[in-house]
């Protein structure tokens, strides 16, 4: 795998954003388990997979 293919990852922000949320909603289904989330750098931020974002979508779409 070479860097160019490595997806950059959103943040908690952009996440919200992206889904229509408060930030801290996202926080909260990050703690749950509802999405998953990877923790970087010595604060340990919160960052999100495109793909894990979209497969919430696509989840919550046929659950309907």
């Amino acid at each position: 795998m070479e860097y160019n293919d490595i997806e950059p990852m959103l943040t908690t922000s952009e996440v919200a954003k992206k889904l229509n949320l408060h930030v801290n909603t996202i926080r909260r289904w990050s703690n749950n388990g509802i999405l998953k989330a990877y923790r970087i750098g010595t604060r340990g931020d919160r960052r999100f997979k495109k793909q894990d974002v979209d497969d919430l979508l696509l989840k919550s779409s046929t659950i309907r």
